[in-house]
């Protein structure tokens, strides 16, 4: 075939025939109406669109006039001269044996019975889908902090750590939380791995644990990592060491409550009329006075028991 393909060329062909198999690079043609698929063709080396679509039409009408001259289409693997716009033959493909579909003869048959299959399966350890759905289940994870944990194998030998050491306390979902929060986003900040952080599996429980137990409310517990961090001690070290332990006694709580609503009769007249945001502004002067320190649990249910309309 010779010259360029005219647009009424591609029109006779698909007029008179059904074009198969135009996924990727791969042409074959049959007569329209026919049942029979044709031969496919292979085109390769094609790196553009364009190209992939003239190549189409220029495989589709050497075969059209290949096949109206009587002639058959054999398999092979083309080439295609974008500049000409003319496929020519590169290799022929007459059976599998071309591909290398055969047997190797050297290759001795194996025989596995389920007893091997049995054994291999109860050899193998946990695998990370059965661990995740473990800490689902068991753990009461979210399914997103149980994926995160299991991406990496450190962090779940970490996570499993942490929480073989939670004697203490340490609830598993909020220890979960710490992990992919707070930890990584500090081992990332500082170019860390997590095998090499600062602060190891059983640390990071106990300052959970003291979360848990009310020493520490969630905000402070965030000083206490980054002291850790910055290699001060242990949770229980530094709260210490800061004085940070958590007001819990009712009676310390009430006394600063009674001073903030003595300081701001205004706001209080505004809670008492409806205006429930106004909360917001008592809880944020009480845990102002008590230096962050005042159950935010205790602070929040005591005041609205203050406040209610006399």
């Amino acid at each position: 075939m010779a010259g360029r393909i005219r647009t009424e060329d591609i029109a006779t062909v698909k007029e008179r025939t059904s074009i198969e198999d135009v996924v990727r690079d791969h042409v074959s043609l049959r007569p329209a109406g026919a049942q029979a698929l044709g031969t496919k063709v292979e085109i390769k080396n094609l790196n553009s669109f364009v190209s992939v679509e003239g190549a189409i039409e220029a495989e589709a009408l050497r075969q059209f006039e290949l096949l109206e001259d009587g002639g058959s289409v054999v398999q092979a693997t083309m080439g295609y001269d974008a500049a000409r716009r003319r496929t020519s033959v590169q290799r022929l493909k007459e059976n599998s044996d071309d591909y290398r579909y055969f047997p190797d003869p050297d290759l001795l048959p194996v025989s596995i019975s389920d007893a091997d299959i049995a054994a291999i399966r109860a050899g193998l350890p946990e695998l990370p889908e059965q661990k995740k759905q473990r800490y689902v289940d068991e753990l009461k994870l979210s399914d997103y902090n149980a994926e995160l944990l299991t991406a990496n194998r450190d962090t779940a030998l970490y996570f499993e750590a942490a929480h073989a050491a939670a004697a203490e306390g340490a609830d598993p979902a909020l220890l979960a939380n710490w992990i992919v929060g707070d930890l990584a986003g500090a081992l990332n900040k500082a170019g860390f791995e997590i095998g090499d952080s600062p602060i190891a599996p059983a640390a990071l429980a106990q300052l959970v644990a003291r979360i848990t137990d009310n020493t520490i409310s969630g905000k402070i517990a965030k000083q206490v990592f980054d002291a850790m961090w910055q290699g001060e001690g242990s949770a229980d070290d530094v709260i210490e060491a800061r004085g940070l332990r958590q007001i819990t006694d009712s009676g310390a709580i009430e006394t600063l409550i009674d001073g903030v609503i003595a300081a701001n009769p205004e706001q209080v007249e505004q809670f008492r009329a409806g205006k429930e945001k106004v909360l917001g502004f008592f809880v944020g002067q009480v845990m102002q006075q008590s230096r962050g320190k005042a159950n935010p649990g205790q602070v929040n249910a005591l005041l609205r028991e203050k406040l209610k309309p006399e």
